[in-house]
């Protein structure tokens, strides 16, 4: 089956590398040109215009520390963030959501701190800062404290429809807590 090109190429171009021949490849990032001599020659080039992310709105009265430009929001490759409206000349760029600080001790470990981070499908967990050496994670947010069965030294915090309840976070106590719930609504 013959894929259609959405635009043509109206003279052939030629591989600045070695001078062969260009062709027209599809990859999983779109079309992209590459030498027809390929393996030898290793030159590709996109045919679609890279961009940085365009500009959703410019944030008035908010001027960046590096070059004294406005900042502005810019929709980009992995979602909204602020920069420089001079980016990508100046690099200084903002995180919108900011991860909460939290100053809880790696359960496991006992060397790392615990993280609140973001997956690729936009779900918050917590983790170890020194991944890959600790590779322990949580779904629920951490609350510092001790399990009253087992003294496992990390509690979670689960959202139920009877409420909010505190939770061992070792996985094969799982107990509900039942004094620090009392204590907490005091």
């Amino acid at each position: 089956m013959f894929k259609k090109v959405p635009f043509t190429i109206k003279e052939t171009e030629y591989c600045p590398e070695c001078g062969s021949e260009l062709v027209i490849r599809n990859g999983t990032h779109g079309p992209f040109s590459a030498c027809s001599s390929y393996p030898s020659c290793h030159y590709l080039r996109p045919l679609k215009a890279q961009n940085d992310g365009y500009v959703v709105k410019e944030l008035d009265g908010k001027i960046c520390p590096k070059c004294g430009f406005t900042l502005v929001l810019r929709q980009g490759r992995y979602g909204m963030f602020i920069s420089c409206s001079q980016y990508p000349e100046c690099g200084h760029t903002e995180l919108i959501d900011k991860p909460d600080d939290i100053s809880i001790s790696c359960p496991q470990c006992q060397k790392g701190k615990l993280l609140q981070r973001k997956s690729r499908f936009g779900k918050t967990f917590h983790s170890c800062n020194r991944y890959p050496e600790c590779q322990f994670t949580l779904n629920n947010k951490p609350i510092s404290g001790e399990c009253m069965f087992c003294h496992y030294p990390l509690l979670i915090e689960k959202r139920t429809s009877q409420g909010v309840k505190l939770i061992c976070a070792s996985k094969l106590c799982s107990k509900q807590q039942f004094h620090e719930i009392e204590s907490k609504n005091e």
